[in-house]
């Protein structure tokens, strides 16, 4: 392992090593450990990935992270087939649910993007299938460095690519950054850092896995 990695890996008493970024906080190891990162190929989950990394905006992941059950509730479970039925009514009732991030903006956003994500089923066959025909290579350039100082990126050309395709079809709130984010998040890329035991666990995972393929 080169001294750039360990600086930004942690090992615990238990000899257990992550990234550094999540060891601060219970709820950020329990997500580092089981689930960011790792593969994802259900179309309700990757909506509400979206959409989380969208209320996300201009906040701490943390904060939506405490209020995703809460998310959950208010969105139907991110079935977007019934998110996106909701109207006027339900959006006044979202922005006056202290339990969410109440941003008319962002709401009105998460609704759209469910008929959106409708779309998208009829013209690929599912969601997944089309996200996962953005993988990158893994040797792409990183564009700029995330929010710590780690050789994680904030962006990169995937990631501006794909949102600017999910803009041109109609989707809100998932720029460049946001894009990245959810990309790390679901699986698209593996950015747990080398000598993390996540990292390992997910190139395992990601052996195994084979990604949807579009029904075009």
């Amino acid at each position: 392992m080169s001294d750039h990695n360990s600086q930004h890996l942690h090992t615990d008493k238990h000899s257990a090593t992550r990234c550094r970024w999540c060891v601060n906080n219970s709820d950020y190891i329990h997500y580092h450990d089981h689930e960011w990162g790792r593969p994802v190929k259900d179309d309700y989950q990757l909506f509400e990935k979206i959409c989380l990394e969208g209320f996300q905006s201009g906040l701490s992941w943390l904060t939506i992270l405490r209020k995703r059950e809460n998310f959950r509730l208010a969105f139907a479970n991110f079935n977007f087939n019934i998110v996106a039925k909701f109207d006027e009514g339900n959006v006044t009732d979202l922005l006056n649910n202290q339990a969410i991030i109440r941003h008319r903006g962002k709401i009105e956003a998460t609704i759209n993007n469910a008929s959106r994500a409708i779309e998208m089923v009829d013209e690929f066959g599912s969601m997944a299938a089309y996200i996962w025909g953005w993988e990158p290579d893994s040797d792409e350039p990183h564009i700029e460095k995330g929010e710590y100082d780690f050789p994680i990126p904030s962006i990169t050309k995937t990631s501006q690519l794909l949102s600017k395709d999910l803009k041109d079809r109609g989707w809100k709130f998932f720029g460049p950054t946001t894009a990245y984010a959810f990309m790390q998040a679901m699986g698209l890329v593996n950015d747990h850092m080398h000598g993390c035991d996540s990292r390992k666990v997910i190139e395992g995972i990601r052996k195994e896995f084979r990604p949807p393929i579009a029904s075009i």
